[in-house]
Parts: C-alpha cells; sequence; structure tokens
C-alpha cells in the first residue's frame, strides 16, 4: 500500500496499519524512512513562520532556515530514537512483550502520518500567527498524534490482544 494510502488509513484505524507495518517484517531502513520523512516534512512546515519572522523582525531568512534545518533534519530524528527507546523500556515496565523495533515503528508513524497536521499547523503559524487558533491547530495535532501513538504502542507491545 502507498504510504499516503496508510496515511489515511490511520486515521481511521492506526493500530491496524501499524500491525499490518510490523507484518511486513523487521526492517531498520523503513523506520529509518518513516522518521526522516517526518523531519523533512516537518522542516518545510516551518518555513512559512520562518518567512513570516524574517519579514517582521528583520532577520536573515538565509540563517533561520540553516538553524531550523539543523535542528530539524540533523538532531530532531536522534531525539526521536531516544524517546522510542524510552517508550520501549516503559512498555517493557508495565508488560510490554514486543520489541524495541515495534516501538520506534509505532512513534515515527504516529510522527508521519500526523504531518498532514503539521502542514496545517505551519500554514497557520506562518500566515495568521500566534493566536487562539494557532495553539488550537496544535493541540488538535498534538493530540492525534498521542492518539496514532498509543494505538500503535498497543498493537507493537502486545497489549491488544
Amino acid at each position: 500500500m502507498p504510504v499516503t494510502s496508510d496515511i489515511v488509513a490511520t486515521y481511521r484505524g492506526p493500530g491496524r496499519v501499524v500491525r499490518r507495518l510490523l507484518e511486513l517484517g523487521q526492517r531498520e531502513d523503513r523506520a529509518l524512512v518513516f522518521v526522516m520523512a517526518f523531519c523533512v516534512v516537518a522542516f518545510i512546515a516551518q518555513l512559512p513562520s520562518l518567512s513570516r519572522r524574517a519579514h517582521l523582525e528583520g532577520l536573515e531568512l538565509n540563517m533561520l532556515m540553516g538553524g531550523a534545518l539543523l535542528g530539524t533534519v540533523i538532531i530532531l530524528p536522534l531525539f526521536f530514537y531516544l524517546l522510542a527507546f524510552i517508550s520501549y523500556g516503559a512498555a517493557r515496565l508495565i508488560g510490554g512483550k514486543g520489541s524495541a523495533y515495534g516501538a520506534r515503528v509505532a512513534l515515527f508513524w504516529a510522527l508521519l502520518s500526523s504531518t498532514p497536521l503539521v502542514l496545517l499547523n505551519g500554514l497557520v503559524a506562518g500566515f495568521i500567527g500566534p493566536g487562539p487558533t494557532l495553539s488550537a491547530v496544535g493541540l488538535i495535532w498534538v493530540a492525534v498524534f498521542l492518539w496514532f501513538w498509543m494505538s500503535g504502542m498497543r498493537q507493537a507491545q502486545g497489549f491488544s490482544e
């Protein structure tokens, strides 16, 4: 199934999609592509906001983009690998029977499948700016991301059987 179809299917049943991804076999390259694709999309989502900030504050856009690129595409994946490891350890403490790979796929897929909302958040930040609308969109993104992640972790760690 194409990634875009899987993303749409995740909004209907995130646990089923993660289960199907895990049934494809353990491939670390797949997990890495998920997290890197999210990070690239997250960088792209920041561009309208960075452009707005550069214009309003008289800053150099290239410098802002360089810092965002370093933080989003180089450092953020390392943070997500650490977060996946911590979530795997937490799941093991409460009786999870899955693998560390399953925890990575659950987290990375939740991130990737929530990218439409990340892009919406970036557009709101760039065109409307700070305010209640941006806060509402950010809150919706966090709620959807947590729903996807927890549903995926239940599948990956064997809690939903």
